[in-house]
C-alpha cells in the first residue's frame, strides 16, 4: 500500500461527491472543522485495508470548508472510503476519529456489506466511482395529474422473492420488470417504492441481526439505490437495472414514486457506530441536545436529520435532483415529513425553508409530492402540510372509513366528509380534492385481509413480546381471530373488503392500495413486519388465482375509477346545482329517502353524485354515481330519494354478491328493481350508475 501526496490538479470545488472526468476522479466532501481528510482506495468489496490513501493539501484542496481532490487515473468502478481528522469531544457533538472509515454522503452506490470490525473500526460498505451515462432511448416523466393517478405501495424485494412468484429474478428491480404486465392488468398508474436508499443488509459488526430492517428506513447513502435488489455482482450495478426497471415501467405507463427517508440515518444515537455523518460533521448533521452530548430524537429511530440546517437542506435538494434528473423519478413521498417542519432546535415552525424550496423548485415541478405528515414525537400536520405544492397522506381518512366500515357509532358524517374529498382538511387553504392521498393500509399497520381478520395484533415473531406496533388499528375479527374455516365469518370478511376497496376507489382524492390488498395478502396479524424478510412479508402469488373474484373486483374499480372523471373531480362539491338538469353536484340521504339526519346514531349513507360536466372533446357522456352504504349487522330496505328516480340506473356493484355478480366492469349490470327499493344486506355496499343524458324536459324536484 501507497500513501500519496494529494495530486496538484484542482479544477473542480463542486458537486460534491466522487465525479468523473478525463482521466481521474475528483473527490469533493464537506467538514468544517476536521483538521484533515483522506480518501481510502479499494481494490475489492472484501478488502479490509486500502490499497491507496491520498491525503487532502489543506492549502491547496480545500475551499472553505470543502475539500476537494482530483486523483488521476481513478476510473468509474473505484471503491473509496473518506477519512476524517479533527477534535473528539463527544460531550461537545464533535465525534471526529481518524481512523473511521466513512461513507461518502454523496455517494452514488455502495458496495459490498459491512465487514468485521478490527481494533473498534467499523467498516462499512464502500461506496463506489459511478459513471451516470444511461440509454434512456427518449424516456420522460409522464406527468399524470394526481387527480388520474392510482397508487399501488410495494417492497421491491418482498414483490417477487417467494418463490411462488416465477420470475427469474426474483426479489430484484429486475424481477419486479417481469410483473409489469400484473400491474397494468390490475390498472394502477404509479407504484410508490419503500426506501430503496441504501440501507444496511447486516449489522456493524458484520452479522446477520434480528434488528434487520427489512422494510429499509435506515438510510446509509441518500443517493444510492440499494445494492440488494441488484441481479448482477459488480459494483455499482444497481444503478443500472434501477435505471431499467424506471424505463420499463415507465413504457408500460406506469410511474414511480419513492418513499424517501430523511429524518434519520442508520448512524443511530450517541452509542450507534460512526459510519458517515458523524464522523465528517456532526454537529451540523444531526439535531443534538444536552450541549450536543445527546442526539434528539423525532424520528424513534434514535438520531434526527438536522434537515433545516442550510447545509443538510442543500444536500436533500440535490439528492431530489439526482433521482429526478439521473433516474427519471415522478415523484416522493416523504417519510415522518414533519420531522422537516422543524428548525435546528426541533421546534416546528410556519414555511420551513426545507419544504419551500422543495415546493418551488423548478426541476421538481413535474413531480408528485406527499408529506407523511407527522412523526414520532407527537407532531400531527394532516391538513396544514406545507405549501399547496404538497399532497398528503391523509390517516383523518383511514381512520374514518375504517371505524364506519367497523360499526362505530356516529360516523355517517365522518365518512361522507372523507367520500368527498376531506374539505375539511384541504379546502380552506386553497388545495384541491387531489391533496388527499386516501389509504385504508400501508406496509405500517395490518393489511386489509388482516383489518378484518384480527382485533389484536400479533408481532411475537419480532421478538419484542408484542409491544412494538401501534395498538388502536379500529380492525375486527368477526368472530375468530385469524385464520377460520367458519364460512359465516369468512363471508362477512369478504364482504368488509370490499367495502372499504370500493369506498377507497370510488372517493374523491387519489387512492393508494397496499400490494397484495386485492388478492388478500396477509401478514398473520403482524402489523409491524418492519423485520420479517420472510413468507410474513413476501407476495404470495398464489393469492391471485386462489382470490381471482376479489381480484376482478378491484380491477374492475380502478378502470372505473380511471374511465369516470365523476369519481376524481378536481374541485370540491357545493351541494349545488352545477347543471342544466338541476342536479346538485352532490346529496346525501338516509335509508328512508329522505334527507340525512347528521346528528342521528345510524349506520347507513346514500350519497347521489351528478356526472361531471365534460370537457371539451371528451366523447361519451359521464355518469351518475349513486352510492349506498349500509354498516348495519341487519338487513334493511333503502327507498331511493326523489332526485334519483327516473334516471335509468344500471347495477355497477354489490359487495354481497358472489362474484362475477359483485361487478360489471362493462357497465352492462342489471337495472334498478322497481318500485325503486334496493334490499340491502348487513354490512353491504351497492352502487348503481345513469348515464347522462344532454337535455331533460322536466328537471326532478331538489328536496
Amino acid at each position: 500500500m501507497s500513501d500519496r501526496p494529494s495530486a496538484l490538479r484542482f479544477t473542480h470545488p463542486l458537486p460534491y461527491g466522487a465525479i468523473v472526468h478525463d482521466g481521474g476522479v475528483q473527490f469533493v466532501v464537506f467538514s468544517r472543522r476536521a483538521t484533515a481528510m483522506r480518501v481510502l482506495l479499494y481494490k475489492n468489496e472484501s478488502d479490509l485495508e486500502p490499497v491507496d490513501r491520498v491525503e487532502f493539501d489543506p492549502e491547496l484542496n480545500r475551499w472553505g470548508d470543502i475539500w476537494s481532490v482530483f486523483v488521476p487515473g481513478v476510473e468509474p468502478g473505484q471503491l473509496y472510503h473518506f477519512q476524517a481528522e479533527g477534535p473528539h469531544e463527544p460531550e461537545k457533538g464533535l465525534r471526529f476519529d481518524g481512523a473511521a472509515r466513512l461513507i461518502d454522503p454523496y455517494a452514488r452506490a455502495l458496495a459490498g456489506d459491512f465487514l468485521p470490525a478490527l481494533g473498534g473500526i467499523v467498516r462499512p460498505p464502500k461506496c463506489v466511482v459511478v459513471d451516470d451515462e444511461f440509454d434512456w432511448q427518449g424516456d420522460r416523466h409522464l406527468r399524470r395529474s394526481l387527480d388520474e393517478t392510482v397508487i399501488y405501495e410495494m417492497h421491491v424485494r418482498g414483490f417477487t422473492c417467494s418463490r411462488s412468484s416465477g420470475v427469474s429474478h426474483p426479489g430484484t428491480y429486475l424481477g419486479l420488470t417481469e410483473k409489469i404486465p400484473y400491474l397494468q392488468s390490475l390498472g394502477v398508474t404509479a407504484v410508490e417504492l419503500m426506501p430503496v436508499f441504501e440501507f444496511p443488509t447486516n449489522d456493524c459488526l458484520g452479522q446477520q441481526g434480528r434488528w434487520f430492517t427489512y422494510w429499509g428506513y435506515d438510510p446509509l447513502a441518500f443517493f444510492a439505490p440499494h445494492r440488494g435488489y441488484a441481479v448482477a455482482k459488480e459494483p455499482g450495478c444497481q444503478v443500472r437495472e434501477f435505471k431499467e426497471m424506471v424505463l420499463a415501467l415507465h413504457r408500460a405507463g406506469i410511474e414511480v414514486i419513492l418513499d424517501v427517508v430523511f429524518n434519520h440515518t442508520a448512524e443511530g444515537n450517541e452509542n450507534g457506530p460512526t459510519l458517515s455523518f458523524k464522523g465528517l460533521e456532526n454537529s451540523v448533521y444531526y439535531m443534538l441536545g444536552n450541549g450536543g452530548g445527546l442526539y434528539k430524537n423525532y424520528s424513534g429511530c434514535g438520531n434526527t436529520l438536522n434537515g433545516n440546517h442550510p447545509i443538510v437542506r442543500e444536500m436533500i435538494f440535490h439528492c431530489l435532483r439526482h433521482w429526478v434528473h439521473n433516474y427519471h423519478i415522478d415523484g416522493f413521498r416523504f417519510d415522518l415529513a414533519s420531522i422537516l417542519s422543524r428548525n435546528r432546535e426541533g421546534e416546528l415552525v410556519p414555511n420551513p425553508p426545507l419544504l419551500e424550496s422543495i415546493g418551488e423548485d423548478p426541476l421538481l415541478a413535474d413531480t408528485k409530492i406527499i408529506a407523511e405528515a407527522w412523526d414520532a414525537a407527537g407532531a400531527y400536520q394532516v391538513g396544514t402540510f406545507g405549501s399547496l405544492r404538497w399532497a398528503e397522506w391523509n390517516g383523518r381518512y383511514r381512520d374514518d372509513v375504517r371505524r364506519y366500515w367497523r360499526g362505530d357509532p356516529s360516523m355517517v358524517g365522518p365518512l361522507a366528509t372523507r367520500l368527498a374529498g376531506s374539505s375539511d382538511l384541504y379546502e380552506a387553504s386553497g388545495r384541491r380534492p387531489y391533496h388527499s392521498i386516501n389509504f385504508l393500509t400501508s406496509h405500517d399497520g395490518f393489511t386489509l385481509n388482516d383489518l378484518v381478520s384480527y382485533s389484536e395484533k400479533h408481532n411475537e415473531a419480532n421478538g419484542e413480546e408484542n409491544r412494538d406496533g401501534e395498538g388502536n388499528n379500529y380492525s375486527y375479527n368477526y368472530g375468530a381471530e385469524g385464520p377460520t374455516r367458519r364460512h359465516a365469518v369468512e363471508a362477512v370478511r369478504l364482504r368488509q373488503i370490499k367495502n372499504m376497496m370500493a369506498t377507497l376507489l370510488l372517493s374523491q382524492g387519489v387512492p393508494m392500495l397496499l400490494a397484495g390488498d386485492e388478492c388478500r395478502r396477509t401478514q398473520l396479524g403482524n402489523n409491524n413486519a418492519y423485520c420479517q424478510d420472510n413468507e410474513v412479508s413476501w407476495f404470495d402469488w398464489k393469492l391471485i388465482d386462489k382470490h381471482a373474484g376479489l381480484r376482478r373486483f378491484c380491477e374492475g374499480l380502478i378502470h372505473f375509477r380511471r374511465a369516470e372523471p365523476t369519481v376524481r373531480q378536481t374541485d370540491f362539491f357545493r351541494g349545488e346545482p352545477r347543471r342544466a338538469d338541476g342536479l346538485p353536484d352532490v346529496s346525501w340521504y338516509g335509508p328512508s329517502g329522505s334527507e340525512v339526519e347528521w346528528s342521528a346514531d345510524s349506520r347507513s349513507l346514500v350519497c347521489l353524485l351528478a356526472a361531471a360536466p365534460p370537457e371539451e372533446g371528451q366523447g361519451p357522456l359521464n355518469h351518475h354515481v349513486l352510492m349506498l352504504m349500509h354498516a348495519g349487522t341487519d338487513p334493511r330496505h333503502f327507498i331511493l330519494p326523489p332526485l334519483a328516480r327516473g334516471l335509468g340506473w344500471r347495477l355497477l356493484l354489490n359487495t354481497a354478491a358472489d362474484s362475477p355478480a359483485d361487478i360489471y366492469p362493462d357497465l352492462d349490470g342489471p337495472a334498478l328493481p322497481q318500485p325503486e327499493v334496493v334490499p340491502m344486506e348487513a354490512r353491504s355496499m351497492v352502487v348503481y350508475i345513469a348515464r347522462e343524458i344532454a337535455t331533460i324536459e322536466s328537471p326532478p324536484i331538489v328536496v
